[in-house]
């Protein structure tokens, strides 16, 4: 029977929070298929994260096929907005919720990964960051510290990860990242830059296709992933309406689930995609696909 099979690899998902959003999801399904996982967690959740992890507030969503829970061989701070400790302004550095986690930068994760496992220690890595302060906001209002806020997070730091960890990665490892249609169609709404930094994550996703590859024979693709209702992302204010409006208007007409994303993403950093990379893959119900909403306004008299 063919099957993903990842057992023997290592994964870090970067962008795990909580259980409700498309990272943890891709966690899931990565341990589902038997990979051990690590997660990255932006330092002003990783308190509420853990003290959920240690109270079972998360245990029916952990709860695995098997009836194991899903369990994280690490858990690292880490703040994509920042390449090094030295990068990371003062007033961040003594703020109480990073003072003490240690090198919360990009490069402090790929230093702490090499002295927990080695100099090769990772074959997977998962991109599962987006951040716009000003994401409420219509472009034209958006400032340009906002806008470079949301390309900074949300896509640079795929560069980032990728620049940093790719010497890190074993043979045959892949990477993913999660993008939106906004990237190639407006979405009234999703506003302060996100748009922006959605296009550049996929264009970003071709190029490092090519060099990553060539520099340290790593996949990369993303997945352009319908809306999803987590608790990340009611930051954007109309996620409801977005997942109605594309539930009633795709070709498969009902909301995406997160473990159909998981499932994708397990696929895609699996040797059975091992032909795959330079990628947009689209889980969305075939939403992407269609050219005219199924309810049409009525025409003025």
């Amino acid at each position: 029977m063919l099957e993903i099979n990842l057992g023997g690899r290592r994964a870090l998902v970067a962008g795990v929070a909580d259980d409700d959003g498309y990272g943890f999801a891709i966690a899931k399904a990565l341990a589902e298929a038997g990979a051990t996982v690590c997660v990255a967690t932006w330092p002003p959740a990783l308190t509420i994260f853990l003290n959920l992890l240690e109270r079972g507030k998360m245990d029916a969503s952990r709860r695995m096929r098997d009836g194991s829970l899903l369990t994280f061989e690490r858990i690292y701070p880490f703040d994509a907005a920042y390449d090094t400790l030295a990068d990371a302004p003062e007033e961040v550095r003594a703020n109480k919720r990073y003072k003490d986690v240690g090198d919360f930068s990009v490069a402090g994760l790929a230093e702490r990964l090499k002295s927990d496992f080695g100099e090769k220690p990772l074959d997977i890595l998962v991109h599962s960051l987006a951040n716009g302060p000003d994401v409420r906001k219509p472009l034209l209002d958006t400032s340009r510290s906002g806008y470079l806020a949301a390309v900074n997070v949300s896509a640079y730091s795929m560069v980032a990860l990728v620049a940093r960890l790719g010497p890190l990665l074993r043979p045959g490892a892949a990477c993913v990242s999660l993008t939106y249609m906004a990237s190639e169609r407006t979405i009234p709404g999703y506003g302060g830059g996100m748009s922006s930094a959605k296009a550049a994550l996929e264009s970003d996703t071709r190029v490092l296709a090519y060099e990553a590859g060539r520099a340290f024979g790593v996949r990369v693709n993303t997945i352009s992933a319908g809306p999803h209702a987590s608790r990340a992302a009611s930051a954007i204010g109309i996620i409801d309406a977005m997942v109605a409006y594309c539930a009633a208007n795709s070709a498969l007409p009902e909301q995406i689930r997160s473990e159909e994303v998981g499932a994708v993403a397990a696929f895609l950093v699996s040797p059975l995609a091992s032909g795959i990379t330079g990628s947009t893959v689209y889980v969305d119900k075939g939403y992407h696909s269609m050219g005219m909403a199924i309810t049409v306004p009525a025409r003025s008299p």
